[in-house]
């Protein structure tokens, strides 16, 4: 076990970075594992970052919790929304907030196969497969004393489904949004303002779930989100076709993290935020990475945020430039008007 002074002089002998004599404390606060180690790389541990000095990794870190303080408030905001938004599709399908009715009447995805295809089967497993995630669910907050299960399952009622929602996930809900029939989904995707044109399925709302989730776990969970590691699937191509149509960009790409708060911003517009409070958390982003790229190298920069040469309807997306920025900001928010 090194100890602090040790760690300093490793990186200086063995990575050939370089460690100011007080920076002691820096180096202490972002850890040795998860500051440097976590930060050495981009996507995955073969493409290495050439760091030359201890404040590039600082200076990097700190980018990477100012996103996770920016973004957090946001997709908390739209994991409850989007599930008020889901349950008022189910109840007005099923009319009951019973859950068995619920699952009898709306979580019958499976009943648009033919009968013992290969979808069907598929469908009709997954439907089973969420059963179980909900009851384990709602049992491991029982036995954890979570006030909401523990009302109804100690009077011996049953759970509505409003409770239910309580105690999953968001990778849960998503399987129980994925397993719903096509009245919910139509629902939720016209409670969301969603082009039909672009949504007729409806299946858009579970692509925007399954995007949000992988960032939402990463920064509920302290890990990295500046290169987009977090993700565990591919982005649905019909979800980025649609951004693209809708806020007119063109090669929209989720290895890096601009597509994240684009689709946070859509989103945002869509549930009714304000224009305002949109085009703050674009600001604040663009500060964050016009600060980065003052305090690491143009080419790291670029494998991190990308060459920054998408378009607006001819505005770039993220420019250096405070008043390219500004231009950014009322184009991408008058499309989401």
């Amino acid at each position: 076990m090194l100890s602090i002074n040790q760690l300093m002089k490793y990186l200086r002998n063995h990575h050939q970075i370089s460690v100011k004599s007080n920076q002691a404390q820096s180096l202490r606060n972002i850890g040795y594992y998860h500051g440097y180690k976590g930060y050495r790389f981009i996507r995955t541990p073969s493409q290495h970052i050439p760091f030359s000095s201890l404040d590039e990794i600082i200076a990097l870190n700190k980018f990477d919790m100012q996103l996770k303080t920016l973004i957090y408030p946001k997709v908390m905001f739209i994991e409850n929304a989007l599930k008020s938004y889901v349950i008022e599709a189910v109840l007005q399908d099923s009319k009951s907030e019973n859950l068995d009715v619920v699952f009898n009447k709306s979580i019958t995805a499976y009943q648009s196969y033919a009968p013992g295809s290969q979808q069907y089967h598929k469908q009709y497993a997954k439907r089973m497969t969420l059963k179980g995630k909900i009851n384990n669910a709602l049992l491991r907050d029982y036995s954890n004393q979570k006030q909401i299960v523990n009302h109804f399952f100690d009077t011996d009622r049953p759970i509505p489904i409003w409770a239910v929602f309580e105690s999953l996930t968001l990778g849960e809900f998503g399987t129980f949004f994925a397993c719903a029939n096509s009245n919910v989904k139509l629902k939720t995707s016209s409670i969301l303002h969603l082009p039909s044109n672009l949504d007729s399925d409806g299946k858009i709302t579970e692509y925007m779930i399954y995007a949000v989730k992988d960032l939402r776990n990463a920064v509920a969970h302290n890990n990295t989100i500046f290169d987009t590691r977090f993700q565990t699937s591919t982005i649905n191509r019909r979800l980025i076709s649609l951004l693209e149509t809708e806020v007119g960009i063109t090669g929209l790409d989720f290895k890096y993290i601009d597509a994240y708060i684009i689709l946070i911003t859509y989103i945002l517009r869509k549930m009714g935020e304000t224009k305002t409070v949109c085009k703050q958390f674009v600001t604040s982003f663009i500060d964050c990475t016009d600060l980065l790229r003052t305090q690491i190298s143009p080419d790291v920069c670029n494998q991190i945020l990308g060459t920054q040469q998408r378009t607006v309807t001819g505005f770039q997306l993220f420019r250096r430039s405070t008043k390219s920025a500004s231009k950014f900001h009322q184009q991408f928010l008058k499309i989401l008007a």
